[in-house]
């Protein structure tokens, strides 16, 4: 596996997030209100995801575009600060960088979103030459029937490469149709990743465990993010769970997306499915304890050093 450049290679989506902490209500029209905070961040699944394999300190390369703008420099600024190859980013000419507005309180969180750049997003613009020079790539955007077929050839393309492992995940149907054609793909996943209501809907179970029983009969691996229960995989027939851990939670952003990022950093380390599980389960516990999706995501030290807090807190 030496001789590969990256280990990780993604291809998503990445936007701005602004986020509005504390917000009860909107202001009426003609008013304007007065917040106390407003923060930026880097946004979007794939790039939460990416920007915590480097703080783990893996190699990640990200292909994608942002919009030739302040946003656009500021995520590339991120993206260098914590170990992204930037070789295949690009600026668009098309449009600008994605915005998403969040208004959160205790209760809930409501978004507006720009989608700019990430409106071009188009699996079938992978580089594999590119995606051969790494040991994994990590897959999302999935949305069932209307782009599955390219999903599916992908897949099958990435197949043909040597030594190149698979992680997707399925994310949100807001479709609402749960397209049953995705067991089409489970057989060329190595790390298939649900939450608990997608593997629900997708496996038409009524227990995420059921379902992902099911799922890993065609993929490798079948993993489950659980939130506050923790997490669950199954390899084959063989069962693994981790319990969470308890941490005070500021934003929920990213956490699923840094979950994801914990569990491929342990998976490519060759660590065990319940200790993936539970590097998993950290990386997400610690993203939520500040604003913003990768703010509170930890290095590689710090880690292990909150798992080590935590057992010894048992």
């Amino acid at each position: 596996m030496n001789h590969k450049k990256w280990d990780v290679f993604i291809y998503g989506d990445v936007n701005i997030d602004i986020v509005i902490p504390g917000i009860e209500k909107f202001p009426e029209p003609g008013q304007e209100d007065i917040t106390d905070v407003m923060d930026t961040f880097v946004g979007g699944g794939a790039a939460l995801f990416t920007l915590g394999l480097g703080k783990l300190g893996l190699r990640p390369v990200f292909q994608g575009s942002v919009g030739n703008d302040c946003y656009g420099k500021f995520i590339l600024e991120e993206f260098q600060k914590s170990n992204v190859d930037l070789s295949l980013l690009t600026y668009s000419n098309q449009n600008k960088t994605g915005i998403s507005l969040s208004f959160t309180n205790e209760k809930d969180r409501s978004f507006l979103t720009y989608r700019g750049t990430n409106s071009e997003i188009n699996i079938g613009e992978v580089d594999l030459d590119k995606v051969g020079q790494a040991r994994h790539i990590h897959i999302t955007g999935y949305e069932g029937q209307k782009n599955h077929r390219e999903y599916q050839k992908l897949l099958t393309d990435i197949k043909q490469l040597d030594n190149v492992s698979v992680s997707f995940d399925v994310g949100w149907d807001s479709s609402g149709e749960w397209y049953e054609g995705i067991y089409e793909l489970f057989p060329f996943i190595d790390v298939l990743f649900m939450n608990e209501t997608e593997a629900i809907h997708y496996g038409r179970k009524t227990d995420a465990r059921e379902a992902m029983k099911d799922f890993a009969a065609y993929t490798k691996i079948a993993v489950a993010k659980l939130g506050k229960k923790g997490s669950i995989a199954y390899s084959g027939s063989e069962f693994h769970q981790a319990a969470s851990y308890q941490v005070k939670a500021v934003d929920t952003t990213g956490a699923g997306d840094s979950f994801n990022a914990g569990f491929i950093y342990g998976y490519l380390k060759g660590k065990g499915l319940e200790e993936c599980l539970a590097i998993g389960n950290a990386c997400g516990a610690l993203s939520v304890t500040a604003c913003g999706g990768n703010t509170a995501f930890p290095d590689e030290d710090r880690l292990y050093e909150f798992m080590k807090e935590q057992k010894e807190r048992l």
